[in-house]
């Protein structure tokens, strides 16, 4: 057996498989995730943004360096009393007043794609002046003062400038190297020279120093690149989810302004057709039935009959697309009341009861008799029935069977089972089927045709009631349809109260 499950996104009524409608959106926000997720734009991609980043950070703290160095000045001064450190001071103020400068001129005229590249080259020349006024500094010695003394001091300044360097300038990847590298090679220099333990372990400690912030920057940088990198997805995604807005929004409009075309061309369909229906109905009625007297030729009774029958049809494929269109507008309203699902049933068999003996078919039943009732809507549950039992009546051949059940679920909820002999349903049809105006092969070929809108219609009358509709079938063995109601819409009856004594009426007492 095979479970139908329609597929379909413009038929089906209750379609639970629906998938979304915009594929071209829905590709380009999946790419534009995978893209967040796999992979970042490279380096290239950001120098404009790291650059304003980076002169930004330079600016803000321009005085920061200023205020060490004059710190540093005014301490070797007072320590050393040698007035060469004024002169080193002079001087790195002066790069970094050039290199404040520098990055104004950046701000102002707005760092480029195109020239990004030049102002780097720029801004790096910038920190390897003020490194070069550092290895000045590195190469400053004191004959007065004690040696261990000044190279502490010189280390802890050099130590503390290269972590607030680093700290700074992260945003241009070599600029720390670019600052302290000629540092390192005066101290490199001047060690080499002396042969000091002192002077060597100072150089090893720089070095070491300037390798491990060069290790952090690098560090940081990458870390702010992923942050820019995921901040640009995160634009791009959401400049595309507007423009999916939007399409989504003219598309709904659109086709409300559709929905609405199509319930007033209904409602003015069926006005229209129905007042010559009337006039059609009635009239071949009379004439089949010869009220007014007989009629002299035989074979206008026949067609009278058969006008009569192709009126009926035609009234109940507009009353059918009405429901549909009802149904899928959201308007079909249900009027609710307890109902016995097992009268039902019995009253739509003796309906279709006689088209079933026209055909020699044998119609059995196994009812559970002590059903309580449901809330539902009689007459929707009523056309649910009477659809289920003239699909199996219509598809049964001459001498078959039909069998239906009605009882509780495992759930416990109550549930009418269908099943008949015929000729089935192949499993790739049963997705047509449960289409609106889907039909399978063996309806198209059989000579009692419908209008393909029974099965979609008693869906969306069982969802509506929050139920199931289950369709198993196999080729050359037949067809079975379970209509199937929650728990929740049972009625469970309550046992009665029992009677209460009667309780003696107190006197009152006055005091």
């Amino acid at each position: 057996m095979s479970t139908g499950v329609s597929t379909s996104t413009d038929k089906i009524i209750v379609d639970r498989s629906r998938s979304h409608r915009n594929k071209a959106v829905s590709k380009a926000v999946r790419q534009t995730r995978e893209r967040l997720q796999s992979g970042h734009a490279s380096n290239s991609s950001f120098d404009r943004d790291v650059l304003d980043m980076y002169v930004a950070s330079v600016l803000q703290g321009a005085t920061i360096m200023p205020l060490f160095v004059v710190i540093i000045t005014a301490l070797g001064v007072y320590f050393t009393e040698d007035t060469q450190l004024i002169f080193w001071a002079l001087l790195t103020l002066t790069c970094h007043a050039g290199n404040i400068l520098l990055a104004r001129r950046a701000r102002r005229q707005e760092i480029t794609a195109e020239s990004a590249r030049k102002w780097r080259r720029l801004l790096l020349s910038g920190q390897f002046l003020i490194g070069c006024c550092w290895a000045v500094f590195a190469l400053q010695g004191c004959d007065t003062c004690e040696p261990s003394s000044f190279i502490l001091y010189k280390g802890a300044t050099l130590l503390i400038a290269l972590s607030v360097t680093a700290m700074s300038n992260f945003m241009l990847t070599p600029a720390v190297l670019a600052a302290f590298s000629p540092a390192v090679l005066a101290l490199a220099a001047k060690s080499g020279l002396s042969r000091d333990l002192l002077e060597i372990s100072l150089t090893g400690l720089v070095t070491t120093t300037l390798v491990f912030f060069n290790y952090i920057s690098d560090r940081l940088f990458k870390s702010n690149l992923r942050i820019l990198s995921y901040q640009s997805e995160k634009d791009d995604l959401i400049a595309e989810l507007e423009v999916a807005k939007s399409m989504s929004d003219e598309a709904r409009r659109r086709a409300e302004e559709a929905n609405l075309a199509k319930s007033r061309f209904l409602a003015s369909m069926s006005h229209e057709l129905r007042t010559p229906l009337n006039a059609i109905l009635g009239f071949s009625e009379v004439m089949s039935a010869e009220v007014m007297g007989p009629l002299a030729n035989p074979t206008y009774k026949e067609y009278a009959g058969d006008i009569h029958r192709s009126g009926q049809h035609l009234l109940d494929l507009i009353n059918e697309i009405l429901d549909l269109s009802r149904i899928e507008a959201g308007k079909y309203e249900l009027s609710e009341e307890a109902i016995s699902l097992l009268d039902i049933t019995e009253d739509c068999i003796g309906m279709v009861q006689l088209r079933a003996r026209a055909k020699n078919i044998a119609i059995s039943d196994q009812f559970e008799r002590q059903l309580p009732a449901i809330w539902a809507d009689e007459k929707s549950m009523r056309q649910v029935v009477l659809n289920l039992l003239s699909n199996a009546v219509k598809f049964t051949p001459q001498g078959g069977e039909i069998h239906v059940k009605v009882g509780w679920t495992a759930g416990g909820g109550q549930y009418i089972s269908i099943k008949d002999n015929g000729p089935g349903i192949p499993e790739e049809e049963i997705p047509i089927v449960l289409s609106a105006f889907g039909q399978g092969s063996i309806a198209i070929k059989s000579a009692e045709q419908g209008t393909g809108l029974g099965l979609p219609i008693v869906q969306a009358i069982l969802a509506k009631h929050d139920g199931q509709f289950l369709l198993k079938s196999k080729l050359r063995e037949g067809t079975e349809v379970i209509a199937i109601l929650p728990a929740k819409r049972v009625l469970q009856s309550l046992p009665a109260v029992e009677e209460a004594q009667a309780v003696a009426r107190k006197r009152k007492s006055f005091a």
